[in-house]
Formats: C-alpha cells, structure tokens, sequence
C-alpha cells in the first residue's frame, strides 16, 4: 500500500532538488538544500491584561497547523511593561515531515493569495544562513478560520528552517518550493 506523500514534497523529489543540484553545480543529493522545520510563533502582549486570548490563540493555531501548539510564558518580570514571570506571552509551533510540507502548501497557494494587495513575499528576510521569516498581520488569511468566531485580529511569524548554506540558495529553495517571491526592482539588490 502506497504512503500518502504530501504534494510538495512530490515536487521538490521530482523536479526542485535536480534544478536545485543543476543551479549550484552539486554532484550529492544530500548537499541540496531541503526544509528542515517551520516554525509558527505567535506572540501576544496583550494576554498580561486578558489571559482568555491565550486561549482562542491556541484553537486558532491548532486549526492553522493541525498540531497543538505550546503556550510560551516570561522568562523574566519587566516592571515596565507589566510582566510577571511566569505569565503566558505567547503560542508556537513547530512542524516536521509531512505536517511540514501540507502547512507549505496550503501557505503558498491558498493563505498568501488571500492577502489583500499582494505581490510577493520581500525577498529580503533570509537571516544570512538560508533561513526565511515571515511575517503576517491577520491570522483570517487562513481558510481553517472562521471569521465569525475571531474576537482579535492577531498577528504571526512564520520561520522556515533550511539546510542552506547561504541565502541564494535558501531563496532558490524557496522558490523551487513555489512561494511568492517579489521580483526585485531595477539593478540593486
């Protein structure tokens, strides 16, 4: 019985990892790039003043990513911005595998389209490593979400963890993978 591989893991085996080897000159198959993890954080400030976001945050992710995301807490107390240590700040998620490649997908070609004026992801959030950070305003872009039962917009980033050695080939994998990348203006970079 034949496993059920996710649709973009299909095409980096079939067609990105030899435009990946043909493009950089790479003779090993483990040398091309790959997609390590994604990472979905979601950072809430204002849970200090109302807990209860904590928690339609994580329904919300859960919906998102099909995982359970992990509640993140203070790690220390800021008197200035009221923060105890200890008090939930946060959500995230990690996802690997097949999880991994399905949250892509439906990212690529369902959730980003959705967004209003969009043209491309900038190009110029690779960390110098190969790894990419995106960042979203409005968790709604997202079909698993039901608009009706959101009580706050909120706001996400998403880190894409690569194998890359350097950013060309993080984009290059990206791209391969097919997200929206802008197309870069005029000569400079």
């Amino acid at each position: 019985m034949a496993k059920n591989i996710p649709r973009l893991l299909q095409r980096y085996q079939d067609t990105a990892m030899a435009d990946l080897m043909k493009q950089f000159g790479l003779t090993n198959k483990l040398e091309v790039p790959r997609l390590k993890k994604i990472v979905i954080n979601m950072g809430l400030g204002e849970a200090i003043l109302n807990p209860k976001i904590i928690e339609s945050a994580v329904v919300e992710l859960t919906a998102i990513t099909g995982r359970k995301p992990v509640v993140t807490r203070a790690r220390k107390s800021i008197s200035a911005f009221k923060l105890r240590e200890g008090v939930a700040i946060g959500v995230t998620v990690t996802l690997r595998g097949a999880y991994m490649y399905e949250f892509a997908d439906r990212l690529f070609s369902v959730a980003l389209p959705r967004v209003r004026d969009f043209r491309g992801v900038s190009p110029k959030a690779f960390d110098g490593r190969g790894n990419y950070t995106l960042g979203i305003r409005e968790q709604i872009i997202f079909p698993e979400i039901n608009y009706d039962k959101v009580d706050k917009i909120k706001g996400m980033s998403i880190t894409f963890t690569t194998t890359a050695k350097n950013d060309e080939q993080g984009q290059a994998l990206l791209e391969a993978l097919g997200m929206p990348m802008r197309k870069q203006r005029g000569g400079a970079n």
